[in-house]
């Protein structure tokens, strides 16, 4: 992809704030035309585009997307990693993750509100077990979005789980409240869970046009502000008896299963840094003037400026090499069983979490290296280049990079397995 800046309207390419997707239809795999990951880059390129000139305008009238990512859907990006022979592109976790860096890098709010999806195909991917795998299947070939998250601000340190579940019946009725429900705005689908007078917990997959089921847009984060990851509220919601998809807390072979959704993080770090890094050069090149004292005639010949875009590039590169590295390890845990299988999950995990840090810390210094290119007309507010370290920090702060540091220090110490939780 071409470096990337800024025009300012979004108006032509996105629909009014909060409206409701459209619904997607079921394809049938046996007569849609074959998808390849060429083919969805191809067809992403010139939505990403779009939605790169228009982020920051966006951002500033809180215009959600809503027509491209439906556009991105319908190209077709949360299939780049299914089996050609299940309706996808058959790509591999280092072709998904190369997808997931360049939505960032036009939008890191894109990218961000698009995580549930990616998750969802992944675990499809990873898990032939998993609990109705061929219903989610065959929504993600109808381009349907996905969002959930099992959050609640009510929920405490140890994460404690206050949504109710009563039994109804062979149905269940939830209460409560779900927090950082990321991309919630955008999703036909939301998955959470719910805990029933017994202490079972109820894990399961709803529409979210059901009955009982308001989403709040109040995420009033200082980055990431468009990622749809505010409240998700149930009131008297009935959940059928065939949507619960697991009952009770399970324990498979490899407990890590959030590995790819801290990748995930990881690679919309990366694409952070390189838009940074395309916001530097395009400043330089367009509108940036030397410095009085400069013996340059432009800034592009200006030693200082050439250093800072090197160290700009530099991290970039260093984000993007650490998350497809980590990409590829991760895919070596697929296919295997029993005892490899955990120990592959736990090297994979302490793999990906290394990975993570120098991608924050890449991501952070690159956007604050940016504001080295210029003098002050690069801080306007017109350019929002603020908005690349406020979204870089907000997406560090899912996960602290010190427990990342730490878990991956016992692991090479001691041989300490990493947490099952995913959250470092």
């Amino acid at each position: 992809m071409t470096a990337l800046h800024e025009p300012v309207s979004s108006e032509a390419t996105n629909g009014p704030r909060l409206e409701a997707p459209p619904a997607a239809g079921e394809r049938d795999p046996a007569t849609a035309e074959p998808l390849t990951v060429a083919g969805i880059r191809a067809a992403i390129t010139p939505i990403l585009t779009r939605l790169a000139a228009t982020a920051k305008h966006r951002e500033e009238t809180r215009d959600y997307a809503f027509a491209d990512v439906r556009a991105l859907a319908e190209a077709g990006i949360a299939l780049t990693g299914i089996p050609a022979h299940e309706g996808g592109a058959g790509g591999s976790l280092r072709d998904v993750t190369e997808v997931i860096i360049e939505i960032a890098r036009a939008d890191s709010n894109i990218a961000q509100a698009l995580r549930s999806s990616f998750l969802t195909a992944e675990q499809v991917v990873a898990r032939p077990d998993r609990p109705q795998r061929d219903r989610t299947l065959a929504r993600l070939r109808a381009r349907d979005l996905f969002a959930g998250t099992a959050n609640e601000r009510t929920g405490g340190a140890s994460g404690r789980i206050n949504a109710t579940a009563r039994p109804d019946g062979a149905d269940w009725i939830v209460n409560g409240e779900k927090y950082y429900s990321t991309g919630g705005l955008y999703a036909a689908w939301f998955s959470t869970q719910a805990r029933a007078d017994d202490d079972t917990v109820v894990r399961f997959t709803v529409p979210l046009d059901r009955d009982g089921i308001e989403r709040l847009d109040d995420f009033d984060a200082v980055g990431q502000r468009l990622t749809a990851s505010g409240t998700t509220r149930f009131t008297e919601v009935r959940v059928r008896a065939d949507e619960v998809t697991e009952l009770g807390t399970p324990e498979p072979d490899n407990p890590w299963t959030g590995a790819f959704a801290q990748l995930y993080l990881a690679a919309v770090q990366a694409g952070v840094a390189a838009r940074a890094l395309d916001d530097a050069v395009w400043y330089v090149r367009e509108k940036a003037r030397p410095i009085k004292h400069s013996t340059a005639t432009a800034s592009v010949d200006d030693p200082y400026v050439r250093q800072t875009v090197g160290e700009i590039a530099a991290r970039a590169q260093a984000a993007r090499a650490v998350v497809l590295l980590a990409a590829e390890t991760l895919a070596g845990v697929h296919g295997l069983t029993g005892d490899a299988l955990r120990a592959a999950g736990a090297a994979a995990s302490v793999h990906v979490a290394q990975a993570g840090v120098i991608a924050i810390e890449s991501a952070l210094a690159a956007a604050e290296l940016l504001f080295d290119v210029g003098g002050g007309s690069i801080t306007s507010r017109d350019l929002g280049y603020d908005r690349h370290w406020r979204n870089a920090r907000t997406t560090a702060n899912h996960n602290p990079r010190q427990w990342k540091s730490a878990v991956a220090g016992a692991y090479h110490l001691t041989g300490e397995e990493p947490p099952t939780t995913g959250l470092f």
